[in-house]
């Protein structure tokens, strides 16, 4: 029988991104692993920093594994996202870490969406062209 795995689990979220994000106390150094690929096969340049941030702040860049599942949106979105959500393990795996994460501005769900359509307009706040005569 093989050893069941702890692992500590959060869920981020920006827009209509949803990052499911699992830490797991890592041995060899800190692998990230997005949708079954390696970070930096899946995300490309300044998104790879912006989500380690969490971990580079509080100085647990080689003390996890990570897993992210990403369903939605688009790779700023879901970097975000995976961002929060590890913030939010982190959180979960040590009470004290809370005070830099929050200073940071990690563990705040950003609100911001796409506003709705309304009926007349040809967007959210676009009108139709309007003609004096």
């Amino acid at each position: 029988m093989a050893k069941a795995e702890q692992y500590f689990y959060a869920v981020g979220k920006r827009k209509t991104s949803i990052a499911k994000v699992y830490l797991t106390p890592s041995e060899k150094g800190g692998k990230v692993e997005v949708n079954g690929k390696d970070i930096r096969e899946y995300f490309s340049g300044n998104y790879v920093g912006n989500i380690i941030s969490p971990l580079v702040l509080t100085d647990n860049v080689e003390k996890y594994d990570i897993k992210i599942v990403l369903v939605g949106g688009g790779f700023s979105s879901q970097s975000d996202a995976a961002r929060h959500g590890i913030a939010r393990a982190l959180e979960v795996i040590n009470a004290d870490l809370r005070t830099p994460l929050k200073a940071a501005g990690f563990l705040t769900r950003d609100p911001r969406r796409k506003e709705r359509k309304k009926f007349g307009k040809k967007k959210a706040r676009k009108s139709p062209q309007w003609s004096k005569r």
